[in-house]
């Protein structure tokens, strides 16, 4: 491949063969199964703690996170069914979406999120999945969402530039309620801004990106265990809520290459759809059930219905009738409220006693925790909290934590996108001061005790 002028790898041909066979032309010579992975000889790390969450999800560890303290992951079973591999982050995506049941990528190639697609065009066709090179951004959504309704477990990739193109499709999904995960690996910007240089810039447009009032869910892991996992929860939720699901993380995330210990993806805990089960005469594709995620049945399985980004009924036929357009705006965002518990999923450490509470996600977090340990070998009371689930914001959660605290550092690869959400969710209570670093070169542990001298000198309590 080569790279043009925005970073973007480009195909020196243009895939013959995928206009005259779209589904599977584009790897049909490419090896079976195969993983660009390293398995270590001997296996003999261990691991130091996972993930943390109250939802089902996959344990994979990582050696590099130190102790969770919120509803774990690490108490939903065995972590390890295997040996330790050496994994990069953008592949750990890939390899989980596989296990998860994706069996359709449709996506173009752009730094740094082009691993995901590589390994997937590598590894779809000989599962029986599908793989497509689009001509753009656009088009992959679109694809992904038909292949959704279909009935297939679907999933795009892109950075920032690719991102911002895809989101009048996932204003679509989200209205449609079509189930799909969409991975932003952020980089700096905006526009085609630093091509493979970190940020965490996209805060904001995973959750306002497309307009008009609709619910989202962002997950944000920070280490290469945790993009496998997260990834699997992604599909889980996106699944049992019938909504597309973000999974964002930085490019030293996605780059990063640990020894982690995989789950076997046959003890993962698979959520399905809803499907209707009854006469097809009557279905409704959006009928308000007890749950308010209403079944979806797949295209060609013999339930006729209507699917329109215009404002719909049951039915899905538009209309503009109030009283129905409140029950369709007030079910989409009631069903992701009355799933908080379970959607909702952050980590906290050291806070017990904290007097200052770094709050940062990526590898930010990671910088963060680091510059916490150290500040912590000096006396000084440093605690972290960590979103994993960026959207919704973990609002309550922080300000029942960070309301102990004498100030909240916000520490983030961005000009503040994140700081303004802590400020609105600790109301006033607890001074919220920035740590941020937005020059396409990543967080460094130093940046965050600088931060934490500035905001409260040599001498003074921390």
């Amino acid at each position: 491949m080569r790279v043009d002028a925005a970073g973007r790898r480009v195909s020196r041909s243009r895939r013959h063969g995928a206009r005259a066979e779209p589904a599977r032309s584009a790897c049909a010579s490419a090896p079976s199964a195969s993983w660009p992975s390293v398995r270590l000889a001997g296996a003999g790390a261990r691991t130091r703690c996972a993930s943390s969450g109250r939802r089902p999800a996959p344990a994979a560890g990582s050696v590099n996170c130190s102790a969770p303290t919120s509803p774990s992951l690490s108490t939903r079973g065995p972590e390890v069914a295997g040996g330790g591999e050496l994994v990069q982050g953008n592949q750990a995506c890939a390899r989980a979406a596989l296990d998860a049941g994706c069996r359709f990528y449709a996506g173009y190639p752009i730094t740094p999120s082009s691993e995901i697609a590589e390994a997937m065009a590598i590894a779809l066709p000989p599962r029986g999945g599908v793989f497509l090179q689009m001509e753009d951004e656009i088009a992959s959504m679109g694809a992904v969402l038909g292949a959704s309704l279909a009935g297939r477990k679907a999933m795009t990739a892109s950075s920032g530039p690719g991102f911002s193109l895809m989101q009048e499709h996932l204003g679509y999904a989200a209205f449609t309620e079509i189930p799909c995960v969409v991975v932003d690996v952020m980089r700096a910007g905006p526009s085609t801004g630093l091509p493979t240089s970190p940020a965490q810039g996209d805060v904001m447009q995973a959750r306002w990106g497309t307009h008009g009032d609709h619910p989202i869910i962002v997950l944000a892991p920070a280490s290469v265990a945790e993009v496998y996992a997260l990834t699997v929860e992604a599909f889980n939720l996106s699944e049992r809520y019938r909504t597309p699901v973000i999974l964002l993380y930085d490019e030293v995330v996605g780059h990063v290459r640990e020894r982690v210990w995989l789950p076997d993806p046959a003890t993962l805990v698979l959520g399905e759809r809803p499907r209707p089960g009854g006469p097809a005469a009557g279905y409704r594709p959006y009928a308000a059930t007890e749950s308010g995620v209403p079944p979806l049945a797949d295209f060609g399985s013999g339930y006729r219905f209507h699917v329109t980004g215009l404002t719909h009924d049951e039915r899905g036929y538009p209309t503009q009738e109030a009283a129905e357009v409140a029950r369709l705006q007030e079910r989409l965002c009631a069903k992701l409220e009355r799933g908080r518990q379970e959607i909702v999923s952050w980590e906290a450490t050291g806070v017990e006693d904290a007097e200052t509470v770094v709050v940062a996600i990526g590898i930010a977090a990671r910088a963060a925790r680091r510059a916490m340990t150290l500040a912590r070998a000096r006396g000084e009371r440093v605690g972290l909290f960590r979103p994993r689930t960026l959207w919704p914001f973990p609002d309550r959660e922080l300000a029942g934590i960070a309301g102990r605290a004498r100030r909240v550092v916000v520490a983030e690869m961005n000009m503040g996108q994140m700081l303004g959400e802590v400020e609105r969710a600790l109301g006033g209570r607890v001074p919220v001061l920035p740590c941020l670093r937005a020059d396409g070169l990543p967080l460094m542990p130093e940046d965050v005790l600088a931060s934490l001298e500035r905001q409260a000198p040599a001498g003074a309590s921390r």
